[in-house]
């Protein structure tokens, strides 16, 4: 496969799960907002997705300050163009804590609604999401190499509570 190719191949992995979440979590707002907000009234349900809702921005601010803080990232660039592997922080138990806040964010929008097509809206997240996060890593095991091979090991993709698991051990065994 000539480079022209390969490029455009690259260029469609990326592309293709991004717009498919994109869609995804755009119609689940206007759905939710627009026609079917607590569509049952069950308001525990609709507090639980507020809640999930806010967690996510954990999941998704807490990253923009570990890179700039930890990543070596250039002044003026953003902050996802780090120079290193960041491993502190929200990074020692999740390697795509952004990814993350996008599956809290489309879960927190089925437990708002509570409407069966904003549910089911949620269904592609988690595999479309799952196949981003595998192509970002083939980007990063090309940047960084070995270190991001070594990292994967350590760090679950996307289960935070996996990765708490593993920290947890990490630091039992540096005690030991």
């Amino acid at each position: 496969m000539n480079h022209v190719k390969q490029k455009k191949l690259l260029q469609m992995r990326q592309f293709l799960p991004v717009t498919i979440l994109i869609i995804c979590l755009i119609t689940q707002i206007v759905l939710t907002f627009v026609l079917w907000h607590n569509y049952y009234e069950i308001d525990a349900l609709a507090i639980t997705g507020y809640s999930i809702l806010g967690l996510s921005g954990i999941f998704g601010i807490l990253p923009v300050i570990e890179f700039r803080r930890k990543g070596s990232v250039e002044k003026g660039e953003i902050y996802m163009k780090t120079q290193k592997i960041v491993k502190t922080g929200i990074f020692s138990i999740i390697r795509h804590p952004q990814y993350f806040a996008g599956i809290l964010i489309s879960l927190a929008f089925a437990f708002i609604s509570q409407h069966w097509v904003v549910i089911i809206l949620f269904a592609p997240v988690i595999p479309v999401t799952h196949i981003d996060a595998l192509s970002a890593n083939i980007d990063l095991i090309e940047k960084f190499g070995d270190e991001y091979e070594k990292y994967m090991f350590e760090v679950p993709s996307l289960n935070p509570l996996l990765g708490i698991i593993k920290l947890i051990k990490r630091k039992m065994m540096k005690k030991s």
